[in-house]
């Protein structure tokens, strides 16, 4: 079937708008393959890579092997030891990532932490600051081992509007199913999230770990329109919980690489 001129100018105009609007959504990939080894990763190098990001600590980051290594300190939790970095982004309704994530092969799991990468909507909670005016929300990566059963896995941590808290939800899923995540084993995670409207639980969030669906569902994010968007790159990486049990005798290394962002509304 032969097209008519007209037909084939619309769908070269409409292929042209779609790479134009493509070519405005934010992207972000980074590694860290030609950084030195054993080298610190400075604040000024963080910038340069992810942007806006603040909360940098200089003495915890190193680069290693083509890899980015963020060290949590030893009998410190929250960002006393670890890391606690944010970079701003545009604004949008959906957005996804990756990044691969391994534990050294003599890592102190104790009771777990926050790990990885993340997003937030709005205010942002955390912290154990529920979102009660509906203005907020995030959703990060944990570690956790039970201390009945001593079995270490990943968790979604995650706040969002109506939670029951007293802080983040876990949604009762956990990766592995069974058994235990693994030191000096790299696990690639993809997240992604989508904006709800009003007080509608038409929002989205999903987490995969090696291609396993760890969570995949709707979810009311915010009840307030003005803080629906996703706004923030989180990069937390730290032990804690609250407590002594959370602590390690030992420092830890947690190692990061092939970080991709992508903004797929606004």
């Amino acid at each position: 079937m032969k097209l008519s001129r007209t037909t084939v100018l619309t769908n070269v105009l409409l292929l042209l708008l779609i790479d134009y609007v493509s070519a405005q959504l934010y992207q972000k990939s980074i590694n860290w393959d030609t950084r030195g080894h054993q080298q610190p990763y400075t604040d000024a190098m963080a910038r340069s890579d992810f942007g806006s990001v603040t909360g940098w600590n200089n003495n915890r980051a190193m680069t290693s092997s083509g890899t980015l290594r963020i060290t949590v300190e030893k009998n410190a939790l929250s960002g006393a030891g670890g890391l606690i970095s944010n970079t701003r982004i545009p604004d949008g309704s959906a957005y996804e990532l990756d990044f691969d994530v391994r534990f050294h092969s003599q890592f102190d799991w104790s009771r777990g932490g926050k790990v990885g990468f993340g997003f937030g909507i709005g205010n942002g909670n955390t912290g154990c600051n529920l979102p009660t005016d509906g203005g907020g929300g995030t959703l990060r990566l944990m570690w956790y081992q039970n201390p009945s059963t001593k079995r270490v896995y990943l968790h979604p941590y995650v706040y969002h509007a109506g939670m029951p808290g007293p802080c983040g939800s876990n949604f009762g899923k956990s990766y592995p199913l069974s058994g235990s995540i693994e030191k000096g084993k790299w696990y690639k995670v993809h997240m992604y999230v989508k904006s709800n409207t009003g007080n509608n639980a038409n929002g989205q969030v999903q987490v995969l770990i090696n291609g396993e669906t760890v969570i995949d569902q709707s979810i009311r994010w915010t009840t307030n329109d003005s803080k629906r968007l996703i706004n923030n790159l989180s990069f937390h990486t730290f032990r804690g919980g609250k407590g002594d049990e959370w602590k390690s005798g030992t420092d830890g290394y947690i190692y990061y690489d092939n970080l991709y962002v992508r903004q797929i509304s606004k």
